[in-house]
């Protein structure tokens, strides 16, 4: 079955996936002015305006609520991306594509970002009242702004089985084999130990999710970040020579076999999309929840997310593999190679360090994956048995699938579901791309007016004004 899948992955991605991503990004920061780039500062203001204080912003009608503060929905959002991706998956892009595989991770991030702009305003643009919070993401903009109710669903089932079951898997995968790795431990004691944890957690619902979130986010990011440029520093003296290994391999020139230029910008591409997720219709799940006053806001903010994932901790792994020129040992791969590449840099607790990290990062990753299955959930159906059996699929058993299965089986089941996922949304965003140009051009009107906090009135857009639920 395994090779069954390999197929197929290699299909979509090299013939569907990889120009798709790559022109709906160059398409979206063309038609957006690079709003990634020239509103960078930006980005950085509305993030610290919410992380101290948590000032949002909200209407009248919005101050019942149990708000979301813009930079707990950035901690969530983060938090998902954050994880393997960054460790295992930078290590496993440079061990089948090589050094060059960064390049493209930096390229997908780059342009990606606009396209993380525009799902995340639609995700803010279309979202709905839901209880004591706001709920939302591509599924209710298809259904809301493109009134295809099966399209509507079908991303909702590929989105649950995507983030809630097969990224759980990998999750729990790289953190099993991490601690084994550093301290021996068993993998199905470990399986147990996060399936109690992660019940714990998803039964607390979205707010408790983005509380552990916003404390356990910064934490390890910052951790890790600083860990790494300390050893950047150590060696600042093989940092040019890094650059150009990577250049030199992205663009073919070191290989000797011609076809390896197709690999290593596949599993560029690839690991950066599982890093980032710009596009795959993740981020506006939960971008949707946060109160704001206008939906750029979140756009904004999102795209920080791809830069803050990609551009520093995805670069943080890869330098120091390259460093420690490991790379190129063919029985190292996943997280073994991070953790052994660390440990050359910094002794023998480098691969305590990382399953310590690791730990972290997948963790947080786990129960934001987990919200992303319970929100497309919740738009397909209100029955709370099917909540409770999702809960308890996510949170136990596909822990405990991950916790045993192959680290070749999780990732390309982790392919596969993404492929199909990315390729949903990126129709959806296509066809609805038009408002959030719109928006963006409003926002940054009010802004050039000296609005400090421009806001958004569904009436601004009177062709789809009844399709929208909020912002009224």
């Amino acid at each position: 079955m395994n090779d069954v899948i390999t197929q197929v992955n290699d299909v979509l991605w090299s013939y569907l996936l990889i120009e798709a991503l790559v022109l709906c990004g160059l398409w979206f920061t063309l038609r957006t002015r690079g709003v990634q780039f020239r509103m960078l500062g930006e980005m950085i203001r509305l993030l610290a305006d919410t992380a101290g204080t948590g000032n949002n912003h909200p209407t009248d009608k919005e101050r019942g609520l149990k708000h979301i503060s813009s930079f707990q929905a950035f901690a969530v959002s983060v938090a998902t991306r954050v994880g393997t991706g960054n460790l295992a998956g930078v290590a496993t892009a440079i061990a089948i594509g090589g050094p060059g595989a960064v390049f493209w991770m930096w390229v997908i991030a780059l342009i990606g970002s606009a396209t993380a702009f525009v799902e995340s305003t639609l995700g803010q643009l279309f979202k709905q009242r839901h209880q004591e919070s706001f709920i939302g993401g591509p599924a209710y903009y298809i259904e809301k702004g493109l009134h295809k109710h099966w399209m509507a669903v079908l991303f909702a089932v590929l989105i649950t089985l995507t983030f809630g079951l097969a990224y759980n898997s990998i999750q729990i995968n790289t953190i099993c084999d991490a601690m084994q790795q550093a301290f021996g431990w068993d993998p199905m004691a470990v399986g147990i130990v996060l399936s109690v944890m992660s019940l714990l957690v998803v039964f607390g619902g979205i707010h408790r999710i983005a509380n552990v979130s916003a404390v356990l986010v910064p934490l390890m990011a910052v951790g890790y970040f600083v860990l790494v440029v300390v050893i950047v520093v150590m060696n600042i003296e093989k940092i040019p020579h890094v650059l150009h290994v990577i250049l030199a391999d992205a663009f073919g020139l070191r290989q000797s076999a011609g076809g390896m230029i197709g690999a290593t910008i596949m599993n560029g591409v690839k690991r950066g999309l599982f890093s980032n997720e710009a596009g795959e219709g993740s981020a506006p799940n939960v971008a949707a929840t946060a109160t704001v006053s206008h939906p750029v806001k979140q756009g904004l903010i999102q795209a920080l997310g791809v830069f803050t994932d990609t551009l520093l901790v995805c670069s943080c792994t890869a330098f120091v593999i390259l460093i420690s020129g490991l790379y190129d040992v063919p029985e190292l791969n996943g997280i073994a190679l991070t953790q052994s590449a660390l440990q050359s840099e910094i002794g023998a607790w480098g691969p305590t360090f990382i399953a310590v990290a690791i730990f972290l990062f997948a963790f947080s990753s786990i129960i934001g994956n987990y919200y992303y299955g319970e929100a497309n959930i919740r738009f397909i159906t209100s029955n709370r048995a099917t909540l409770i059996i999702y809960r308890l699929l996510s949170g136990g058993v596909l822990v405990m699938f991950g916790a045993l299965s192959t680290l070749e089986l999780v990732w390309n089941l982790g392919d596969f579901f993404m492929a199909l996922l990315t390729a949903c949304n990126l129709i959806a965003i296509l066809r609805l791309g038009k408002y959030a140009f719109r928006l963006l051009d409003d926002y940054r009107s009010q802004k050039r007016r000296g609005i400090q906090h421009p806001t958004f009135h569904r009436s601004q857009l009177p062709e789809i004004e009844q399709d929208i639920s909020c912002w009224d």
